[in-house]
């Protein structure tokens, strides 16, 4: 059985990005760790849950996290949404696990009162932070930034995150804050972990899953879809053939029909799903349990990890509401739901009762050790060798489909070539059938299986019968002939 998972974000030094809303905060992460992975928008709120990367500068590794704007004074209780609420909590949170704190504040606007505020919580914590003043887009808002020297951080540093501008020195400023590697901890946090996309449409329960397996309250929750934002990493360890194995479970926003995507920022949800799935090892695809569970956009969503090929798990949430059918009814129901992705296999789970999340957590070990599974090519010789010889391939025409080798030639997904005499003598479903094959044979449970099919080459011309002329008569053949008779066999 699996350990359950722990939180490993903590094994490097991190650094914490804080502040009130639209002040650039995701642009700031962004440019630190040099990719868009956390969603800008001119709009507030649009970051909810904190979100994490690791990055490097200087030789040194840190986890850098972004979190929502704090939009309310400490104690305030008056119009306080449910969002206001939630944000504080995550921002909380990362100010907990953070060793430098990072605020960044509006060059344009000025220190506001709740600038103040929110430096007041800070220097109670105690810890090393440094001020950031945005939006320094010409020297006179430079000048302007020396206002923020009141939160009482001493030295401001003034950015612009548009345009790139001084934020490599407070970096560097935030890394000699920063405590020493702890270095066998860092170099296994180091090693490339396996990334695992939970995806799905909204409200099925995704969020609420990765909370459950995790054991605590890492992204936010609620009834109402497009709750999830970013797509947001989440560092845990699993047990991995009996030794400890980083992972990295990706939270992503529930994917609605284009069409019913209502906004910039959803549109932007969407694509970092997707571009979730495409860089996943693994996928936990998330459906509702029970009859009528499964709709027209989780079939979507299906084709979509089918095209990509990852290795899946289907993870049939909110079992609680399942009653008086069995699970293996239920199973037969969703992979006939889903076609195209019937090689993964299904877990019944409740993220809300925390059942079954140990069997759940048993079989992503097993197909991640799948994903990893190499075939031998002598054995998969045999196994195709013995399919055919039970099963010939029908003629197409006159002629018949012949396999002479196979050879694996690839991993993630799971490749396979089939040198033949002719591919377009394949028969409909002969793939299909030897895929089936293949999948119990050398238990691929999980793992997509991609057969190609390549025309042997003709067989090379002997040296032997090659003809050759000798040099002599070579040259001979060269000089150009002289016109008159033959004279004693000889031209005159």
């Amino acid at each position: 059985m699996s350990d359950a998972p722990h939180n490993s974000a903590a094994h490097l030094p991190t650094i914490a990005i804080v502040g009130r809303p639209n002040v650039g905060k995701s642009s700031l992460f962004n440019a630190i760790i040099g990719r868009r992975l956390s969603i800008v928008h001119e709009m507030s709120g649009v970051t909810r849950d904190r979100l994490a990367a690791p990055a490097q500068r200087n030789g040194r590794r840190f986890m850098l996290v972004d979190t929502g704007g704090l939009s309310m004074l400490e104690g305030e209780t008056r119009q306080v949404d449910f969002w206001d609420t939630e944000i504080a909590r995550q921002v909380e949170c990362a100010i907990s696990d953070a060793d430098v704190l990072i605020m960044v504040g509006d060059a344009q606007t000025g220190v506001t009162p709740l600038d103040r505020d929110i430096a007041v919580r800070l220097r109670a914590t105690g810890k090393p932070v440094l001020a950031a003043a945005n939006k320094c887009d010409n020297p006179k808002l430079k000048d302007d930034s020396a206002e923020f020297s009141e939160l009482g951080f001493g030295n401001v540093f003034p950015i612009s995150c548009e345009h790139r501008g001084g934020i490599t020195v407070l970096i560097d400023q935030a890394l000699k804050l920063l405590p020493e590697d702890r270095s066998a901890e860092a170099e296994a946090v180091a090693d490339a972990p396996v990334r695992i996309a939970v995806v799905g449409r909204p409200n099925v329960g995704k969020s609420s899953l990765i909370n459950a397996l995790i054991g605590e309250t890492r992204v936010m929750t609620s009834d109402v879809a497009g709750t999830t934002r970013d797509a947001v990493d989440i560092d845990f360890t699993i047990s991995y053939r009996g030794e400890p194995r980083r992972a990295i479970l990706v939270d992503t926003a529930g994917m609605r029909k284009r069409a019913k995507v209502d906004s910039v920022v959803e549109l932007f949800s969407v694509m970092r799903a997707k571009s979730a799935i495409e860089r996943a090892d693994l996928v936990l695809f998330v459906v509702e349990a029970g009859e009528g569970g499964v709709t027209a956009q989780d079939r979507r969503i299906a084709a979509m990890i089918r095209e990509a090929a990852k290795g899946c798990v289907v993870v049939a949430n909110k079992l609680d509401r399942c009653s008086g059918r069995s699970m293996k009814e239920l199973t037969k129901e969703l992979h006939f739901e889903l076609p195209g992705i019937d090689y993964a296999p299904v877990e019944f789970a409740s993220a809300l009762e925390h059942r079954n999340l140990e069997t759940l957590l048993d079989r992503i070990v097993e197909v991640m050790e799948n994903i990893e599974t190499e075939l031998p090519t002598g054995m998969l010789n045999r196994v195709i060798q013995q399919t055919l010889e039970r099963n010939p391939p029908p003629p197409v025409g006159t002629a018949r489909l012949k396999v002479f080798y196979a050879a694996m030639v690839g991993v993630k997904p799971t490749r396979v070539r089939l040198f033949v005499n002719r591919p377009e003598l394949a028969p409909d479903g002969f793939l299909t059938f030897l895929q089936k094959q293949l999948r119990a044979a050398f238990d691929l449970n999980g793992v997509p299986l991609i057969l190609e099919l390549k025309a042997r080459p003709k067989k090379v011309e002997s040296i032997r019968r090659k003809t050759f002329i000798p040099a002599r008569r070579e040259e001979n053949a060269a000089r150009p002939r002289r016109n008159g008779r033959m004279k004693h066999g000889k031209r005159s």
